[in-house]
């Protein structure tokens, strides 16, 4: 889901995003998971993205079109929340959109600890990459959450397809039943 949640722009223009919170919540392109995006006003437009698949895999995804991140560069940044920190871990380089960044992921816990924070700063070293407010995170989380359920369970209906063939009665038991050929 990685490439197909950086896209915000088309999830957008979706009629099943909606916003929580501050945040947009959309299914992923794939239809097997949802995100969660806040857009930041400031130089270079940061972009936040936060997926979660129905198997509690999730990514986070952070975008600015002043970074000169190349994609598929590996790099190891520094995490921290309200809750704890993520030293050294590992991201990627993605661009997407016009702007450059890093996915990376983490337990699945990470959404809990995310939903309950009230910042996320990024720094590469000494070097600061970024601080970002996570104000209606818990709702948008929540939201998330229902969203994922949502696809979990539309994704069982349709490992079920009704698979009656056109020659058998609904009630092959009633008194009237015939057979019916097959053409």
């Amino acid at each position: 889901m990685t490439a197909n949640m950086v896209g915000l722009p088309a999830h957008a223009r979706e009629p099943s995003t909606r916003d929580v919170a501050g945040w947009t919540v959309a299914v992923g392109k794939d239809g097997e998971g949802c995100f969660i995006t806040r857009s930041y006003d400031r130089t270079g437009g940061t972009t936040l993205l936060l997926g979660l698949d129905p198997d509690g895999a999730n990514r986070l995804s952070v975008l600015n079109a002043h970074w000169s991140i190349k994609p598929k560069a590996e790099l190891k940044l520094d995490f921290r929340l309200s809750g704890g920190s993520y030293p050294k871990h590992f991201a990627v380089g993605i661009a997407s959109d016009g702007k450059q960044g890093f996915v990376t992921s983490f337990e699945p816990q990470f959404p809990t600890y995310f939903a309950t924070s009230r910042l996320l700063e990024i720094t590469r070293g000494e070097v600061p990459v970024e601080r970002l407010d996570l104000a209606g995170s818990g709702a948008a989380i929540a939201a998330l959450r229902r969203c994922v359920a949502e696809q979990r369970a539309q994704a069982k209906g349709a490992d079920r397809p009704d698979v009656r063939a056109d020659d058998i009665p609904v009630d092959p038991f009633a008194p009237s039943a015939k057979a019916k050929r097959k053409k």
